[in-house]
C-alpha cells in the first residue's frame, strides 16, 4: 500500500481531538463533582468501611439538600424496605410522588416502589390499590403476581382466580396453584351450613380443566387426589355411596400415598354399604405396599370390631415387626382401651395396657405432625398450602416418625 503524505497532517489532528475532549470531561466530571454536597461522600465513606445506619443518615441529608436526587430516593426507599423499615420507606417513596415536576416513567417506578413498601408492611387493601394502580403499565406483570398473592393471603379466592386469568394474558406460563384455588371453592361451598353442591361441583369442573391444561408434565398427583376426594364429599352429600367409594378407589390409585388421609372416609363408606370386609382387604392390600400409621390405624380398627383381639394383634404385631411405628403402636393401645370389657386383650399381650399406652403415648406427640418440606413448618393437621411459607403442596402425607 503506498504512503500518503496527508496521513501525516490527519494523524496529530486526531490525537489532539482526543486529548482535547479527555480534558473536557475531566474538567466536567471535577465540576460536577464540586457540586455534590459533602454528605454524599461521606455517604460512601461509610459505605466502604461498613456502616450503613451512618451511610443512610449522610444519604437522606444529600436527598434533603437536592431534591433532584431521584435516583438517591429511590435507592434509599429500597434498603429501608430490605431493612424492615416500613415507615421510613413509605415516608421516601411517598415524597416523590408528591412532586408535580417528576416524569412519567419515575412516578409509575414510585408507585410500584410503594405498592411493594404496603405488601410488606402488611398493609394489604393500600397494596392492592397502589399494584392496581400500575397494572396496566411497564410493572403490569411484576403488578399482577402481587394481586394474585394478596387475593391468596387474603383466601379471596373468586378475586384470585379473575387475576390468574388476567396474568395468563400478559404471559404464556403455567399457574398450578390455580387448581387448588377452585379446590378451595368447592370446600368453602360445602363448609356452609347448607352446601351448596352445584357452586362446589361447577369449582371443581374447573379445577379439572386446569389440570388438564396444565398438561401431564405440569400436573401433580396431589391436586388430582385432592379433587376425586372433594368429588367423593360431594357424593356422600349426595348420598351416592357408590360414587363415593369410586372416587376414593381413584384416590389409591392416582395417588397412593395420600391413602392415609380417606382411610377412615373409605372405611366408612364400605361399611355403610354392608361392605366391611371388603374395605379390609382393600386396606390390607394398600398397605402391604404403601405402608402408613392412619391405613394401619383403620385395619387394626376394623379387625378388632368385626373379628377380634386375637387377630387384630396378630396383625398389629406382624405389621410393626416389619415397619416399627410407635405411633402405631400408640393408636392400637388407645382402640385397645375402648374394649375394657374384653379381658382378651390383656391375655394375648399380657401386662398393664393403661400403663404402657402412657409411656408410649408421651413420646409420640412429637412425632404425631406433618411437617412442611419447603419452611419445616409442623402442624398436627394436614394442609395443601402451608401456613408457614404459603407454599402449595409441600406437606407430605406422612407424619414426623414416617419421614425419618
Amino acid at each position: 500500500m503506498d504512503f500518503e503524505p496527508w496521513w501525516l497532517i490527519i494523524v496529530p489532528v486526531l490525537f489532539g481531538l482526543g486529548w482535547l475532549a479527555a480534558r473536557f470531561d475531566f474538567k466536567q466530571m471535577l465540576s460536577e463533582s464540586k457540586q455534590l454536597p459533602d454528605s454524599y461522600f461521606k455517604g460512601l465513606n461509610f459505605l466502604l468501611n461498613e456502616e450503613p445506619d451512618q451511610a443512610i443518615d449522610a444519604f437522606i441529608e444529600v436527598a434533603k439538600l437536592d431534591p433532584e436526587t431521584t435516583e438517591l430516593h429511590f435507592a434509599l426507599g429500597s434498603l429501608f424496605r430490605r431493612r424492615g423499615e416500613m415507615e421510613r420507606a413509605i415516608r421516601v417513596h411517598q415524597s416523590l410522588l408528591a412532586r408535580t415536576d417528576l416524569p412519567e416513567i419515575e412516578r409509575e417506578n414510585a408507585q410500584f416502589e410503594i405498592a411493594q413498601d404496603f405488601l410488606k408492611a402488611g398493609m394489604l387493601d393500600r397494596a392492592e390499590a397502589a399494584f392496581e394502580a400500575v397494572s396496566q403499565g411497564r410493572h403490569a406483570i411484576a403488578a399482577v403476581r402481587a394481586l394474585i398473592h394478596i387475593y391468596e393471603s387474603g383466601h379471596d379466592w373468586p378475586q384470585a382466580i379473575a387475576t390468574v386469568k388476567r396474568l395468563r394474558h400478559l404471559v404464556d406460563e403455567p399457574v398450578p396453584q390455580l387448581i387448588h384455588y377452585q379446590c378451595e371453592q368447592a370446600e368453602t361451598a360445602l363448609k356452609r351450613r347448607e352446601p351448596q353442591l352445584e357452586q362446589a361441583e361447577q369449582a371443581l369442573n374447573e379445577a379439572e380443566r386446569a389440570a388438564k391444561e396444565l398438561g401431564a408434565k405440569e400436573g401433580s398427583r396431589a391436586a388430582t387426589a385432592r379433587i376425586f376426594m372433594l368429588r367423593a364429599q360431594v357424593a356422600q352429600l349426595e348420598q351416592n355411596l357408590a360414587l363415593q367409594q369410586f372416587y376414593l378407589q381413584e384416590v389409591l390409585r392416582v395417588a397412593p400415598l395420600y391413602a392415609g388421609l380417606i382411610a377412615d372416609q373409605l372405611m366408612q363408606c364400605y361399611e355403610a354399604q354392608g361392605l366391611a370386609d371388603q374395605a379390609l382387604r382393600v386396606l390390607q392390600k394398600h398397605y402391604e405396599q404403601y405402608p402408613s400409621v392412619d391405613v394401619f390405624t383403620q385395619v387394626f380398627k376394623a379387625l378388632r370390631i368385626h373379628q377380634g383381639a386375637t387377630t387384630a394383634w396378630t396383625f398389629a404385631r406382624e405389621a410393626l415387626h416389619q415397619y416399627p411405628s410407635l405411633l402405631g403402636l400408640d393408636r392400637s393401645l388407645q382402640l385397645e382401651l375402648q374394649h375394657p370389657d374384653n379381658p382378651e386383650a390383656a391375655h394375648v399381650l399380657g401386662g398393664d395396657l393403661t400403663l404402657l399406652r402412657t409411656l408410649v403415648h408421651k413420646h409420640t406427640q412429637r412425632l404425631d405432625r406433618y411437617a412442611c418440606q419447603n419452611c419445616g413448618f409442623e402442624a398436627k393437621h394436614f394442609y395443601w398450602q402451608c401456613p408457614g411459607c404459603t407454599h402449595w403442596e409441600t406437606y407430605a402425607p406422612k407424619r414426623l416418625e414416617e419421614m425419618q
